[in-house]
């Protein structure tokens, strides 16, 4: 088991579950605007955010957006050990640095000396695009052992000053060396890992480079906190995360919709009924919120499965000849119009979902 360590009041590691995070694009400086994007981002599920702090402008707006973030805020530093400083002067709850590049060996000190005071978790971030010249020379390019050399020798920075609250993250765009880097890492050290694929791209691709590289390091029990990196605003980033998390099992969404992927026996329009369906009950249950019940729905196309799909659903229809059969924790209800399975089905979820 990893090391516990808090960001805020979000356990990382230490058998927490993982949490989820996600990055603003906006300008940090600008504080309204960069609250308003985390309001959206901590609405779609985000639990831990992080800002870019370039100059001492965004470093002093961090306080103001830390007291009214509603949720834990890290700030992200490069080459400039004083950012790091003014924005634990501001109140953050973890700081993201690379203490290879931030300054000489007594200004990192100063970054340390101000975290345990004030009991900061630091994420040694290690990039495959930034790292030491040392080590590329070494290895010839970028590789996997050259990333965790690296994230361990910036580790090993902050531990020579007595320093274990660490986070470490290594990430490449490269799907099978991000992995390898990670499971070299995780054998090293019980240090808890933020995992991710990095500028996996727009959310056409990088939906599918994440969904390998951060589930397949998941499966293997690697990972204790995630972004998933897309360019897009970064609420995609949000759901994205929640939907990998609850396709492995390891969290329970409130609405649950699973639908067949149609074949010659499919005599429903099933891509536009399903499409419609995940839409408006996902919208439903993030207007109830936490207290709604949660629901499995089954939207299926023929007779060989829909049945059966149907039956082990919270609610379930299977269609065939432009209609389709409904059912209700396995029971048969009613037989409905194609143009009215839609309906009918919101209708029942939004019974089910305050149902005692």
């Amino acid at each position: 088991m990893k090391k516990k360590v808090f960001c805020g009041d979000v356990q990382i590691g230490g058998g927490a579950p993982v949490s989820i995070q996600s990055m603003t694009n906006t300008a940090t400086a600008d504080v309204k605007s960069s609250l308003e994007q985390i309001a959206a981002l901590r609405d779609a599920g985000c639990e831990i955010i992080r800002l870019a702090v370039p100059d001492m402008e965004a470093a002093a707006a961090l306080k103001e957006i830390k007291r009214k973030a509603g949720i834990p805020v890290v700030a992200d530093i490069h080459f400039d050990y004083r950012l790091a400083l003014e924005s634990m002067k501001s109140g953050v709850d973890k700081i993201r640095i690379n203490p290879g590049n931030i300054g000489d060996r007594e200004n990192i000190k100063k970054v340390v000396d101000m975290a345990k005071e004030r009991e900061i978790p630091i994420r040694v971030g290690v990039n495959s695009g930034s790292l030491e010249k040392d080590i590329l020379e070494y290895y010839g390019r970028v590789t996997a052992e050259g990333l965790a050399e690296s994230a361990l020798r910036n580790v090993r920075i902050l531990e020579d000053f007595n320093y274990d609250n660490i986070v470490i993250s290594l990430k490449s765009s490269n799907v099978p060396m991000n992995y390898q880097a990670y499971k070299i890492v995780n054998e090293a050290c019980d240090y808890p890992l933020h995992i991710g694929v990095t500028e996996a791209g727009i959310p056409s691709r990088g939906r599918i480079k994440s969904a390998a590289g951060v589930g397949a390091l998941l499966l293997e029990d690697i990972g204790d906190t995630m972004r998933i990196s897309l360019t897009a605003n970064p609420v995609e980033e949000i759901i994205m995360a929640r939907e990998l998390l609850a396709a492995l099992g390891m969290r329970k969404e409130k609405a649950e919709i699973v639908s067949c992927p149609t074949c010659g026996r499919t005599e429903v329009n099933l891509e536009v009924i399903a499409t419609e369906i995940d839409r408006r009950v996902t919208a439903l249950y993030d207007r109830l919120g936490a207290s709604a019940r949660p629901v499995k729905i089954a939207v299926m196309g023929c007779v060989v499965n829909g049945p059966g799909e149907s039956k082990g659903a919270d609610i379930g229809v299977a269609c065939g000849k432009g209609k389709g059969v409904i059912f209700e924790k396995g029971e048969i209800i009613k037989t409905v119009s194609e143009d009215e399975i839609t309906d009918e089905i919101l209708r029942l979820a939004e019974e089910y979902s305050t149902r005692c």
